[in-house]
């Protein structure tokens, strides 16, 4: 069935219901073929290999333990559920996207598509950053904490959501600058209050960084700190480009208004 829609936004009560009982439906298929990648991924690209690669050279037997039978399956579980979100979000978002857009004003809907593509490269940006810097300096500390008095029996289950937690993390927090300008695209934030902020946004970076990395507070906290603070510093930026391009369309609009009155 389509999807009831119409080019101005306006539709009966009825048809805005069965417009996002279809979004949904569509979305919760993109799901389902999502974590059907993610079991593909999973089982035939050996990912949970790949997964507990930084974390090998601190095992005895070179491999990661478990203590219940069904853990292997369950592992596999949440990681294709994972993969299958991270597919799926794109299709999501368009649903989200496609539903809201007849509300949304031309210059609004020009912003929303730029806004959620580099919010998409910046979750990856932090996933990258936390996998490939942050993961091995952390282990790399917590593994030399009573090495002379612990054996490494990892479990499987612990590692694989710590991995996933501290990614996805790094994912998140990248995410600030994206909502950053977007309170300043809807006039909710400015950027005068924004360049007023940032002795407060220094400190919240570093406990943010600090929050989230577990290990010593100077590589891995750095490592988060440092990357957040600059793209707090892009956002500020950006939100002013903004600022002075709606100024400018404000200001060609009264002088249209002010043409029309005298003509």
């Amino acid at each position: 069935m389509r999807i009831p829609k119409s080019s101005s936004g306006e539709m009966p009560f009825l048809d805005h219901l069965e417009e996002l009982r279809w979004r949904i439906v569509y979305s919760l298929g993109a799901l389902m073929i999502g974590v059907a990648i993610g079991f593909f991924v999973v089982l035939k690209l050996d990912f949970l290999l790949v997964i507990q690669e930084p974390i090998r050279q601190y095992l005895p037997s070179g491999k990661l333990g478990i203590l219940h039978p069904g853990d292997s399956f369950s592992i596999l579980m949440k990681m294709a559920l994972i993969i299958g979100i991270i597919v799926a979000i794109p299709v999501v978002g368009y649903q989200i996207w496609a539903f809201m857009s007849p509300a949304l004003h031309k210059h609004e809907r020009r912003i929303i598509v730029p806004i959620l593509a580099v919010a998409t490269l910046l979750f990856c940006g932090g996933v990258a950053l936390a996998y490939f810097l942050v993961l091995p300096m952390t282990l790399k500390f917590l593994m030399a904490l009573g090495s002379e008095a612990f054996t490494n029996q990892i479990v499987a289950s612990e590692y694989f959501s710590f991995v996933t937690s501290m990614c996805l993390a790094f994912g998140l927090v990248f995410e600030v600058p994206i909502v950053l300008v977007g309170l300043s695209a809807f006039g909710i934030v400015s950027p005068m209050a924004m360049g007023k902020l940032r002795k407060y946004a220094i400190v919240i970076c570093w406990i943010v960084a600090a929050v989230i990395t577990p290990g010593d507070l100077f590589t891995t906290t750095i490592m988060l700190a440092i990357p957040l603070y600059l793209l707090y510093e892009v956002s500020v930026a950006v939100s002013w480009v903004i600022y002075r391009r709606k100024a400018r369309r404000r200001a060609a609009e009264e002088l249209a208004d002010q043409s029309g009155a005298t003509a």
